[in-house]
């Protein structure tokens, strides 16, 4: 199995850090974010792994080379000065994660969660892992109920998407239609987000999932990844 890191965003609210550093490799407990995903993606044997990146995209190659000091092998897909977003940056990396399922993960997280639980029925499109809400998410995405996502809008019981699933290429099979009236859809390259494709494939009955009730955190701001770095030494 292939993997994708998302790596492309600008991390506004990161800022200042993110001015010269992109938020994957902003680094917690002594390592960058990213490179936890990667330690953790080849303990379970995963070998190749692309990095899709915009912001700041010629700091990747230097920090993490081919990829070989961590036991995979890195491959950079580049969206240009503009993120295409998570839907439009999975398309346009489907060329090199191949026609097998893939891991995917969100490059500004971290967790204790271990990617060898990944699982993908046979009837599915995507698996998703879910999480608490979190204090800056108290709304939550989606509900899990016996093992299945849905798209349940104003249900109390919803969790949130913990940037972390295992993905069929079919999902963006109709991407077009799925993403909606967003007009970067017509964009060349197209820019769009992977959420409603995926509450398409919920709507069809084709989405998994299992909530991780261990360390999970969105690092999303500089207060976030101190309190990550100091809990992390």
């Amino acid at each position: 199995m292939r993997a994708l890191i998302f790596a492309a965003g600008v991390g506004e609210r990161m800022r200042p850090l993110t001015d010269t550093t992109p938020k994957p490799l902003l680094p917690v407990g002594g390592t960058p974010l990213i490179v936890w995903h990667l330690r953790k993606l080849a303990a379970i044997g995963v070998r190749d792994v692309v990095i899709n990146t915009s912001w700041l995209a010629g700091c990747f190659a230097p920090a993490l080379g081919d990829g070989s000091a961590f036991g995979v092998r890195l491959h950079y897909a580049h969206e240009g000065d503009t993120p295409l977003e998570t839907g439009g940056g999975m398309l346009q990396a489907l060329p090199l994660l191949g026609d097998a399922p893939f891991i995917a993960v969100s490059g500004d997280i971290w967790t204790d969660y271990d990617f060898a639980r990944l699982r993908l029925a046979p009837a599915d499109d995507a698996h998703l892992v879910l999480v608490d809400n979190p204090p800056h998410h108290p709304e939550g995405d989606f509900v899990l109920d016996d093992g299945r996502v849905h798209d349940a809008r104003g249900d109390g019981d919803r969790l949130t998407f913990a940037g972390i699933g295992v993905y069929r290429p079919s999902l963006l099979d109709n991407w077009h239609a799925a993403a909606g009236d967003d007009p970067g859809v017509d964009a060349r390259p197209p820019r769009f987000k992977l959420a409603p494709l995926l509450r398409a494939a919920m709507a069809a009955g084709r989405v998994g999932g299992e909530q991780h009730t261990g360390a999970w955190t969105d690092v999303g701001t500089p207060e976030r990844l101190a309190r990550l770095d100091a809990a992390l030494r």
